[in-house]
């Protein structure tokens, strides 16, 4: 039998560093390599001008103690063998390309699950590269996607500049890769952008019950606290409005945040919710919709531009909010 040699010393302690180091099972590795050792022989064979039909089948005999290699065609049966003299030197290097690629896996999966644990929280990313599609961010010592639809509205970060981001999730696709993706439009952003600015926050005497926005226009968010003394809204305004401030510097410049306090009276956090809008009067709630009235001069700060602020304040409140003048 001509049996072929990987170098020894090199194949051996290759196979047994990957396996140890980064936890990965040897017999991947092993599987990986004679699969490698196929396509390689199908490759030599064809730059010497053999065309071997794809129904062929191979199988690799392996022997893991010493690194020796055979490569075989089965048909009926029967296995020949057809390993090329020479072929040793190309089946090192296949064996090195896969382990290489072996380690640049296990790192990658090791990376992922660094990320899978920080899921929810903020991170300093830089920007790589743009595409009309997404966003590459550089983090840490590995890359991360914004795909469009996690970005906020008509923001439009240059090449180089250093964002905030939200670690959203982990995606897979077909063929395994997996993905990290961030997101600087998802409500839980904002959240975690208080909790990091507001340390009441942070420590949980001040609670973020709900938020409404239109990413890169305006948000709404509504906040509480069971602790007596504890302002909520004040909390989150800070001294001189340091602390919103902090926040808003965060966001496009565009974007405003209104910060309200929570109520679980329906009546009173509807009239919450309509601010910058004084003196506001519920009429009506019932099945999922509520009627107001406000002054004259009030009207407009309760609709907003656009009718915006009411509705960012409807869904705040899921409810329907309907706003009308006073006479």
């Amino acid at each position: 039998m001509d049996i072929k040699r990987l170098p020894k010393t090199e194949f051996a302690a290759a196979v047994a560093q990957i396996a140890g180091e980064r936890n990965i099972d040897p017999q991947d590795i092993l599987d990986s390599i004679e699969l490698g050792l196929v396509s390689a022989y199908k490759r030599d064979q064809k730059e010497h001008g053999v065309v071997i039909p794809e129904e062929d089948i191979f199988e690799v005999e392996l022997i893991p103690a010493s690194g020796s290699f055979s490569i075989f065609r089965v048909t009926d049966d029967k296995k020949v063998n057809v390993t090329p003299p020479g072929f040793g030197r190309i089946a090192a290097q296949t064996a090195k390309q896969v382990i290489d690629q072996k380690i640049h896996e296990a790192e990658k999966e090791m990376v992922i699950g660094e990320y899978e644990r920080k899921l929810g929280s903020l991170i300093l990313g830089v920007v790589l590269r743009i595409d009309p599609y997404r966003l590459t961010i550089g983090v840490g010592k590995t890359e991360a996607v914004c795909p469009r639809d996690e970005q906020i509205k008509n923001e439009s970060l240059e090449l180089g500049s250093k964002k905030l981001f939200l670690i959203k999730a982990i995606s897979e696709d077909d063929t395994g890769r997996k993905d990290i993706i961030l997101s600087r439009r998802d409500n839980k952003f904002i959240e975690e952008l208080f909790a990091r600015e507001v340390p009441e926050v942070g420590n949980k005497s001040v609670t973020v019950e709900r938020i409404a926005r239109e990413s890169g226009q305006r948000t709404k968010v509504a906040v509480s606290s069971s602790q007596p003394g504890i302002d909520p809204v004040g909390s989150c305004i800070g001294q001189k409005g340091t602390r919103i401030q902090a926040v808003l510097g965060e966001l496009p410049s565009d974007e405003k945040v209104d910060v309200i306090a929570y109520s679980k009276n329906i009546n009173q956090f509807i009239a919450n919710a309509l601010s910058p809008a004084n003196d506001v009067k519920v009429i009506t709630v019932k099945e999922g919709y509520a009627q107001v009235e406000v002054p004259e001069d009030q009207l407009a700060l309760a609709i907003g531009s656009g009718g915006e602020n009411v509705r960012l304040a409807g869904i705040l409140c899921g409810l329907e909010i309907k706003v009308q003048g006073l006479k």
